[in-house]
């Protein structure tokens, strides 16, 4: 049975600190509005969907207790339906859809709402302790670093410059800057109000269209302190890695992902379900992928998992005609256009995560439904969304309009 996807839509981003625009608002209340939105833009009752699937990274707190169940007893979705909150980092939101689809295309479901939140200003990054990181036993028998140690690995092992990663940033800010201008994202963005209705977003707050290569050379690297001190975490990558003689530090803020709050939801379903409510399918879901990499360098899975999803799909990536890679840092995307010679106008034409942030539960469904998006603005067939994942993994997505 074919998953198609009917609708996807999310928050603007707003900056991932105190003084940030969504600052004041829980993520329960944000992912309530992205739910309730879903309901009124298709409207669907109160209990028309089988479940809400969720993705949370950092599900301490207020982002704790099964957020997605609380989320939809906050909305206008009716409390017979259930939620679950799911955690795979940065691709959660991602595969909070997957898994929906494979539930619709096991007939274990008719429809569903996924998707997924991170308020990163009021939820810090890493607070819940993660036993990858904080457990000897484990991040010592895995060689554990932090992330942006693995991406400069990345960049040392496959060649990539300061130059390389400051340019692919500069871009990634001015295709952002664009796609606003151009109202690209106007169909998807659901502006955020407060209890009284009265606006507090309605935009992406973390552009800098006016960053260039001056600007981003004058920034330090924000990782060479943690990996050279002694003994630093360096140490520990070139253990894994000893045929390098040295991790070069290339990344910082301006060609890093920005920290940000934000929420995003796609309503999936089958066919009947559609017919049902009255809806006109916008893409079926075609091929998923999920995978394993190693953990030191860890953030190389949009590779193998999008080898994976081609090969489900019998496809090479010469038949996919738009590709969202997530930018959690510069190399990222540098490695994956290096790995399939892709083509680096098809790669995330509307900017990314370096331009507009990444708030981590949300992610992956906000760039599939970028990628919907931009498939019926250039009139094209097919999607790949991919995004590495921490701890290494990497998770991937295709799909094809309808």
């Amino acid at each position: 049975m074919d998953a198609f996807i009917f609708d996807a839509i999310r928050s603007p981003r707003g900056k991932g600190r105190a003084d940030g625009s969504l600052h004041e608002v829980t993520a329960v209340r944000l992912s309530a509005l992205m739910l309730d939105a879903i309901l009124d833009r298709n409207g669907l009752p109160a209990d028309a969907v089988d479940d809400v699937i969720w993705g949370n990274v950092t599900q301490i707190g207020e982002q704790g207790g099964c957020l997605a169940r609380t989320a939809v007893l906050a909305s206008r979705i009716g409390d017979g339906v259930p939620g679950v909150s799911i955690n795979r980092f940065c691709a959660s939101g991602l595969e909070a859809v997957n898994l929906a689809a494979a539930q619709v295309q096991g007939g274990a479901g008719d429809g569903f709402i996924a998707g997924g939140v991170e308020m990163m200003s009021r939820v810090a990054m890493g607070s819940d302790g993660a036993a990858v990181a904080a457990d000897p036993s484990v991040a010592m028998a895995n060689y554990f670093v932090p992330q942006g140690i693995a991406a400069d690995l990345i960049a040392t092992e496959h060649g990539f410059s300061r130059d390389d990663a400051d340019a692919l940033a500069v871009e990634s800010q001015r295709r952002a800057a664009r796609a606003w201008e151009e109202g690209r994202f106007a169909r998807s963005v659901v502006p955020v109000t407060d209890i009284n209705g009265l606006p507090i977003l309605d935009r992406d707050e973390a552009i800098r269209p006016g960053t260039d290569m001056q600007s981003l050379g004058a920034l330090k690297p924000a990782f060479r302190e943690m990996g050279e001190m002694m003994p630093g975490f360096d140490a520990v990558a070139l253990m894994r890695y000893p045929h390098l003689e040295r991790i070069r530090h290339i990344h910082h803020a301006g060609n890093s992902s920005g920290i940000v709050d934000g929420a995003a939801a796609v309503l999936i379903g089958s066919r009947a379900f559609g017919k049902a409510h009255g809806l006109t399918p916008r893409a079926r879901i075609r091929a998923m992928a999920r995978v394993g990499t190693d953990p030191t360098i860890m953030l190389t899975g949009p590779v193998p998992a999008t080898q994976k999803a081609l090969a489900a799909a019998g496809m090479s990536l010469d038949d996919i005609d738009l590709i969202e890679v997530n930018e959690a840092f510069s190399s990222v995307v540098l490695r994956f256009l290096q790995a399939f010679e892709a083509d680096p106008e098809t790669v995330n034409p509307n900017g990314g995560a370096i331009a507009m942030g990444h708030p981590l539960g949300a992610t992956g469904a906000m760039i599939l439904g970028t990628a919907i998006d931009e498939m019926e603005r250039q009139d094209s067939s097919t999607a790949l969304v991919t995004l590495c994942v921490a701890s290494g993994m990497g998770a991937a997505t295709i799909l094809e309009r309808v």
